[in-house]
């Protein structure tokens, strides 16, 4: 068991790892809370001196994966999002998303999981938020946390490189991997079946 949370410690604390998961992260089909901040904590710590570049590469990632998510929900239109939400938070989406600007759901980044960050950045899709105000917005916001997120990883580094090797780390990266791998299996399925199923609406719009 320790073996596999090594490996998978090594795949995702790397650059190009840090990378995906943030993509994946942005992503409706991928669950696994506060791992792309873990990965940027490790590798920053880890890097060092040269930690300033893993909060670009984390940003690069998320952007690419919220870029799919908001034009996935362009394609699916309003209609199509209880597909895609849950139905007890498809109602608050709806309203916070046709009552604010693309400036004010690109801030809901600050807000840790379990907040549903990915379903409001489908719902700005679907009903039309302003893109390039809600990306730039976003872009700003990931900078500013994973930033943060890096320049406490250098200042702890060494406590976390230490931690880093105890069992119960290496216990809790199996057992939340395993979760994460669960939870995307079925988002997957039910991504699957809500594309076969689903029709567009005409979309109201948003001002930014």
């Amino acid at each position: 068991m320790r073996s596999f949370s090594h490996w998978v410690i090594t795949l995702c604390a790397s650059p190009a790892g840090v990378i995906v998961l943030a993509a994946l992260d942005s992503t409706v089909f991928f669950s696994l809370p506060f791992g792309i901040d873990a990965a940027v904590v490790l590798l920053s710590a880890r890097l060092h001196a040269m930690a300033w570049i893993v909060p670009l590469l984390a940003t690069l990632g998320s952007l690419g994966g919220a870029w799919v998510t908001f034009w996935m929900g362009e394609k699916i239109g309003e209609k199509g999002l209880d597909r895609f939400v849950d139905a007890r938070r498809l109602d608050k989406v709806r309203r916070k998303v046709a009552t604010s600007g693309a400036v004010t759901l690109a801030v809901l980044d600050f807000i840790p999981p379990p907040f549903p960050f990915t379903a409001f950045v489908l719902a700005a899709g679907a009903l039309e938020v302003s893109r390039t105000t809600f990306f730039a917005t976003l872009v700003a916001v990931r900078l500013v946390r994973f930033g943060a997120e890096a320049l406490l990883a250098v200042y702890y580094g060494r406590r976390i490189i230490g931690w880093m090797d105890s069992d119960i780390f290496h216990d809790f990266v199996a057992f939340f991997t395993f979760v994460a791998i669960a939870l995307t299996v079925l988002s997957l399925i039910k991504l699957i079946r809500a594309s076969r199923t689903s029709d567009r609406r005409p979309a109201r719009h948003v001002p930014a």
